[in-house]
């Protein structure tokens, strides 16, 4: 297959996609200094600005362009200064997590809490996470769709206009009696307060089933933070019955090290305002503050100041 050689004129409209373009990076290289056709490979990938893609691609320049790929997704954790991040399908780290390049996420304005759909590559031999070549969707939109969207930072704040009505059934008091002493509006915070073995975990569990059920379209959330492997099984399989498998539940059991558990809080909060950010109502359920509270005193160096029941003031 020959390669038309063009004339300086022609340079300027005739450029080659580099595996930049392919991962995401929004610079298109001009083509210099091209071999003749027959040492060219079969395979080249070219786009010419009038025409758009001629359905050429080079291999020398991508060489994982051939190599057989597999859809995944996971949600989007930056690694922090590096630049790039993993898609965790286990909201954890794993083995399983997906490598996801600095340039696809410049391109693609990713942002921490994302779910990211695409197709990605098997690692090599000296790799150890499978390498995301393609952006298909975001969060289940299309990539196009999601290119503007507004920042959660630079949202406005209001106070509540609408109640979320808790009271489903006659025989469930607990929540009747939240809409009559302490009613909860959409964009509200509340805190249970309550003694060991009182029963808050059922309680919070009521909660969800009620907003499941008389809210519908409300994306709902659990977080559990230090609590008892069986108790994630159980708030688990609880999410997923009340809300047909919509629900999204992030846990970190007790037996995990204090910046696990404080990571997979912050990855749930970025995960909610992602939603948010969609035009999306979230409720989020966190169990416990406490524990929470606990995990990031033991895993944030100490300031030298101590607060009464000895927390840092910075933990807090």
């Amino acid at each position: 297959m020959a390669v038309k050689k063009t004339s300086p004129e022609e340079k300027s409209t005739e450029s080659v996609i580099t595996v930049e373009d392919i991962l995401g990076s929004p610079s298109l290289v001009p083509v210099q200094n091209q071999t003749p056709s027959d040492s060219l490979p079969k395979r080249v990938f070219s786009q010419n600005n009038n025409q758009g893609f001629n359905g050429f691609v080079d291999e020398r320049v991508i060489p994982d362009a051939g190599l057989p790929t597999e859809t995944v997704e996971g949600i989007l954790d930056l690694s922090g200064i590096a630049g790039h991040g993993y898609l965790r399908p286990e909201m954890m780290p794993s083995n399983h997590d997906i490598y996801i390049s600095s340039s696809q996420i410049r391109r693609f304005l990713l942002r921490p809490g994302d779910v990211i759909t695409g197709q990605a590559r098997r690692p090599k031999e000296n790799e150890r996470y499978w390498g995301l070549l393609k952006v298909e969707k975001i969060n289940g939109e299309p990539v196009e769709k999601m290119s503007v969207r507004p920042d959660f930072e630079k949202l406005t704040p209001i106070y509540p206009k609408e109640q979320l009505v808790l009271e489903t059934e006659k025989e469930i008091i607990s929540t009747r009696m939240i809409d009559l002493v302490c009613p909860i509006g959409k964009g509200q915070r509340g805190l249970v307060v309550s003694p060991p073995k009182a029963g808050k975990t059922w309680l919070l569990k009521d909660i969800a089933t009620a907003v499941a059920k008389n809210y519908p379209e409300v994306h709902l959330m659990a977080i559990l933070i230090g609590e008892r492997p069986e108790e994630v099984t159980d708030i688990n399989l609880h999410i997923k019955e009340v809300t047909g498998g919509k629900g999204e539940v992030y846990s970190s059991n007790f037996d995990e090290p204090p910046e696990d558990q404080t990571h997979i809080a912050e990855l749930g909060l970025e995960r909610a305002k992602r939603l948010v950010e969609q035009g999306k109502d979230v409720v989020m359920i966190l169990d416990s503050i406490t524990r929470l509270a606990r995990a990031y005193n033991m895993a944030m160096p100490t300031s030298g100041r101590t607060l009464s029941g000895g927390f840092d003031p910075a933990a807090l």
